[in-house]
């Protein structure tokens, strides 16, 4: 009787962990109805998001949600193709519904450069335009589509966001990259090797 007591206890125990949150995912129209929801598990904690959409510096879209959400989720993420940049910020907490408040709305699109290059817009070699990267764009990213013809996105991204764009990609069959590094540092290291080769080799 003691050991069932405490294999039922031991099988109640995650349950009775896991968080309560607010949960609002916006229909097309922007709007949500607001609901209670149990987390899947104890390592979620409750998030409020709001993903801001830019083009050409102007804000195209804001979409704000509420849901359970992974710790490696939380803080600020953005990519940025050049004239084509989504910014999302994750506020979270850890204790029942404690999830009612968005994130404060950023007025500037971040723009504090952090010394790292990619290659930006929708060429499909590495010849084109260079773009500095901004806040936690740690990352050169790369997606290519094929629909009918093939197009291809080049840019800066965060280490959040490339986790986030891989899944995506994957969902509608698109070929995906996101590499660590300069553009420039890693066309450097290409002379360097060109010339070290031509050194031994001629």
């Amino acid at each position: 009787m003691h050991l069932y007591t405490l294999i039922i206890g031991i099988w109640l125990l995650p349950r009775g962990d896991t968080l309560t949150c607010l949960e609002c995912n916006p229909d097309i129209t922007g709007t949500c109805t607001e609901t209670q929801i149990e987390c899947p598990s104890q390592g979620y904690q409750c998030g409020a998001t709001r993903e801001v959409y830019y083009a050409a510096g102007l804000t195209l879209k804001v979409v704000e949600e509420k849901a359970c959400v992974l710790p490696g989720m939380c803080g600020q993420d953005s990519v940025n193709f050049g004239a084509f940049q989504i910014v999302r910020d994750t506020k979270c907490c850890k204790f029942n519904n404690c999830n009612s408040e968005l994130p404060e709305p950023s007025n500037n699109i971040p723009n504090t450069p952090n010394g790292k290059q990619c290659f930006s817009g929708s060429d499909l070699t590495c010849e084109g335009k260079i773009l500095t990267c901004e806040r936690n764009e740690d990352f050169c990213v790369t997606i290519t589509v094929e629909t009918g013809r093939q197009t291809t996105l080049k840019g800066c991204a965060s280490k959040l966001m490339c986790s986030s764009l891989n899944y995506t990609a994957s969902y509608y069959g698109a070929h995906f990259s996101c590499c660590e590094g300069s553009v420039i540092t890693t066309s450097l290291q290409l002379v360097i090797v060109a010339m070290v080769s031509l050194a031994l080799f001629s």
